[in-house]
Formats: C-alpha cells, sequence, structure tokens
C-alpha cells in the first residue's frame, strides 16, 4: 500500500499526527508510508497512566521533530463505556490532549473502513455502538484538533482522505492583569 498523493501532500504539512482508528483496522502499512514522508512511529510506553491517561501522550508530545503517534485515547473513550461501564479517560482530558496536538501543528488521522465488519446502522452489536461512538466522539475532538479521515477498505486499495477544520478557533487568551480596572463608587 503506497499512500495517494492528495493524503501525502496533506500529512506533510503537520508535525505531529496521531493515528486513531477502530478495532481491526491493521496499521503496520499505514505506519510503514508514514515513516517513509519522515513521520518515524512512537508508541506510548506501558498503558495508561493510572491517574493520567494522557500523561505518556503529552510526554510524547515534548518530544522534538516530526513523528506520529499510535493513540488509543478515543479507543478507551469508545470502548470503556461499552466493555466496561466506564472510561478511564475523561472528555476533559482528551480535548486538552487534542488541543495540545493542536499547538504542536499536530493533526489526528481517524482510521476508517471495515471497523464493524461491514454492519451498517444500529443493529445492537458492539461494533455497530463503537461505530457509532466513533462518529460522535471525533466530530467533537474536530472541534479541538484538525482531522483527517482516512477510509481504508480491503476492497478498494486506495486510501481516501478527507480533511476537516476545527469548527471554532480557540478564544483567544487575555492575560487577567492587563484587564482594564473599573472603580467602585459606593455611596
Amino acid at each position: 500500500m503506497t499512500l495517494p498523493q492528495p493524503l501525502a501532500e496533506t500529512v506533510a504539512s503537520y508535525r505531529t499526527l496521531v493515528v486513531e482508528g477502530h478495532e481491526g483496522i491493521r496499521r503496520t502499512q499505514f505506519f510503514t508510508q508514514l515513516a517513509l514522508l519522515g513521520f518515524p512511529l512512537r508508541r506510548p510506553a506501558g498503558g495508561l497512566h493510572h491517574l493520567d491517561p494522557t500523561r505518556p501522550y503529552r510526554e510524547l508530545l515534548a518530544a522534538p521533530g516530526r513523528f506520529v503517534i499510535d493513540g488509543g485515547i478515543i479507543g478507551e473513550l469508545v470502548y470503556g463505556p461499552l466493555r466496561h461501564g466506564r472510561s478511564r479517560v475523561t472528555w476533559i482530558q482528551a480535548l486538552d490532549l487534542a488541543e495540545a496536538v493542536a499547538e504542536r501543528e499536530g493533526a489526528l488521522l481517524h482510521l476508517t473502513g471495515t471497523e464493524h465488519g461491514g454492519v451498517s446502522g444500529d443493529d445492537g452489536s458492539e461494533s455497530a455502538a463503537a461505530a457509532l461512538a466513533y462518529t460522535r466522539a471525533v466530530r467533537t475532538i474536530a472541534q479541538h484538533v484538525p482531522v483527517v479521515s482516512v477510509n481504508i477498505t480491503p476492497a478498494v486499495p486506495d486510501v481516501v482522505a478527507e480533511r476537516t477544520r476545527p469548527i471554532r478557533a480557540p478564544a483567544p487568551r487575555q492575560s487577567q492583569l492587563r484587564q482594564p480596572t473599573s472603580q467602585l463608587t459606593v455611596g
């Protein structure tokens, strides 16, 4: 598998890529192609940290250079509630991480294609529920970091990329010390 030119051009504009995708999607060839474009693969050491699940990812983001991270935060947001009744990652943690990726001139690559064995709609299965949850999660994350959806299907050896932009720009932060002061007169 080689990356199509439009996808290669899209990802080349970023410094950091975080790859997320449904269970069952094979990523090895995709990571190999990204490495050929100058994005070596980085994986968080160990599993999710017990107190701060995003800590290993933030530590990776502190490293210099271009690279791709094999993600898992959205997977935890999706599969945690389905399998264990709750996620070890909060939405605040996930959105903070998304903003950290965006600040590092990065993007989320959302791999789709064979995520639930061709099941369409909501048939009550875990895979269909996961597909719907991924759609909602990625839509929410896209408000904080650019998302590139990459459709990988075995029937179509090509990769189709759809680039999204954050829905809203982060609000500029003003220092509280620079805010105009008001005078209150009581009397």
